[in-house]
């Protein structure tokens, strides 16, 4: 595939979002590195709490609403935003940070151990890792691909690299942990997708980052480091030719990421590219002159269902990284997973889940059992989210105030509701079923319905049904139609 000379995003475009995107559905983010040793983050009120307390009123791209962000989110937290950071993976910059939590920990923890020294902890604690183990795991979750971590924040790189830092020796991984998960996972039967931090290297200057506005100028825009980050990108497409270019927190001015895109686009014509180049996830809208395949909201998704693709990224907890701190308490239940990736499904998107192994590799067991209990689910009612594609509305309500999603597939409608029900009526209002539909639980028995009254469907439920939501099929897939005007399936807002 040739697309134009690459030097354009007009000529990008022609690059369509590959089919095996929109089926996958599910992938497994892993946020794995030098800060996974000492694995700690504040899990009180946090930056991320405050920003989407007010910055729904805020618009960031004007300066004095985004200064009043600012002073506001440092007022409510009483001190520096990013001291009170749950990302356990930015520990590097916490830490450095005056009497934040992260560092009166690393006090306590590590006396006055330099960040740098977790380099011998991590190569000497990920010696019996096994990447088999953790591509098993994600195939009976039911993920379809995985993104990886190459190199975060703190610039440590998870490959050997034949581009090494100029600025600290030895700063990566001799033992090829990116090559090693990218066969077990091909192994698998899982694709594989490759993160590169092309924002931020601490390496290369601006740590720590105090306040919301020290974030953009952090990102370096020398000549050197845009050369560095571009070769590493051309390697790992190089090595492991990646089905997606994860990048964050944006790109360096003056690198030549269009002509990366279509040497890209030519070696992995089934790629992607996420919209992280353009800059900040902060952003509603990324500009016309910025290429991408897919939008990236994190710990967000679209109140709407869009025209573009998008993927919803987020943690099992509340941190990416792993963190110590974390209880059960801190996690998505099996029934709040559930529901989130039933959701983003239903309007156009993937969710990618984040799990945070150890130093040595491990999976928590918390994060474990909450993927396979996702996976038990799935395999119950995958038929009702792969492969399917948003129906003409995503969701509707029961006369209860149970949730509904709805896709769709070329022979089948799937209503899933959100919740269990009691043996009886369930009405699913503001969507009317035609004479010729038949009704079945997925996987399961013919259910009676009528239409009521007040314009909706209800569904005749026999026994009790349990777990985190259930599965009606429909069909054929024209017997169902929503009273309510199709919305705008445009770029809408977000929550």
């Amino acid at each position: 595939m040739t697309i134009g000379d690459g030097s354009t995003v007009e000529s990008l475009r022609s690059h369509a979002v590959p089919a095996w995107f929109d089926d996958a559905k599910l992938g497994i983010f892993v946020h794995w590195g030098l800060y996974s040793v000492p694995g700690w983050a504040p899990t009180g009120r946090s930056l991320t709490d405050v920003v989407g307390e007010v910055a729904e009123d805020v618009d960031v791209s004007d300066p004095e609403s985004f200064a009043r962000l600012e002073r506001t989110v440092e007022e409510r937290l009483g001190g520096p935003p990013f001291a009170f950071n749950p990302y356990a993976e930015w520990y590097r910059n916490t830490m450095a940070i005056d009497d934040s939590p992260t560092a009166r920990h690393h006090a306590e923890a590590w006396g006055n151990r330099p960040y740098e020294s977790f380099a011998e902890d991590f190569t000497s604690g990920i010696a019996d890792w096994d990447p088999g183990a953790w591509a098993d795991l994600f195939g009976r979750t039911g993920a379809r691909y995985v993104v990886l971590t190459t190199k975060h924040h703190d610039g440590y790189l998870l490959w050997p690299s034949r581009h090494r830092n100029p600025h600290r020796a030895g700063w990566q991984s001799e033992r090829d942990l990116v090559g090693e998960l990218a066969t077990a996972v091909d192994d698998a039967g899982v694709r594989m997708g490759l993160y590169y931090s092309g924002g931020l290297d601490w390496t290369f200057g601006g740590c720590p980052i105090r306040k919301l506005s020290e974030l953009v100028p952090a990102i370096p825009q020398s000549v050197n480091y845009a050369h560095y980050a571009d070769a590493h990108w051309r390697e790992l497409i190089e090595r492991y030719e990646p089905w997606i270019l994860w990048n964050d927190i944006g790109y360096p001015r003056v690198a030549d990421h269009l002509q990366l895109f279509a040497d890209y686009y030519e070696r992995c014509p089934e790629g992607l590219i996420n919209d992280r180049f353009a800059g900040l996830t902060a952003r509603t809208d990324v500009p016309d002159d910025v290429h991408w395949d897919f939008r990236t909201p994190e710990y967000r998704t679209f109140a709407d269902t869009t025209d573009y693709k998008w993927e919803s990224t987020r943690g099992i907890g509340r941190s990416f990284g792993y963190n110590s701190q974390e209880t059960d308490e801190h996690l998505l239940s099996t029934t709040e997973l559930v529901h989130q990736l039933v959701d983003v499904v239903s309007k156009n998107g993937n969710l990618l889940l984040n799990v945070g192994p150890t130093g040595t590799g491990t999976i928590p067991e918390l994060q474990a059992a909450r993927l396979e209990e996702l996976g038990t689910w799935l395999d119950r009612n995958g038929e009702a989210i792969f492969e399917t594609r948003p129906w003409m509305v995503a969701e509707a309500d029961t006369s209860s105030g149970t949730g509904v999603r709805f896709t769709a597939r070329r022979d089948a409608l799937y209503a899933t509701v959100l919740g269990g029900a009691e043996a009886g009526p369930v009405d699913i209002r503001s969507v009317q079923l035609r004479d010729n539909a038949r009704v079945h639980l997925l996987n399961g028995r013919d259910v009676r319905w009528q239409r009521t009254d007040e314009g909706g469907t209800r569904i005749h439920v026999e026994a009790p049904l349990s777990g985190p939501a259930y599965v009606l099929r429909i069909e054929p897939v024209g017997a169902a139609e929503p009273l309510p005007a199709r919305p705008d399936r445009t770029r809408g807002a977000d929550r």
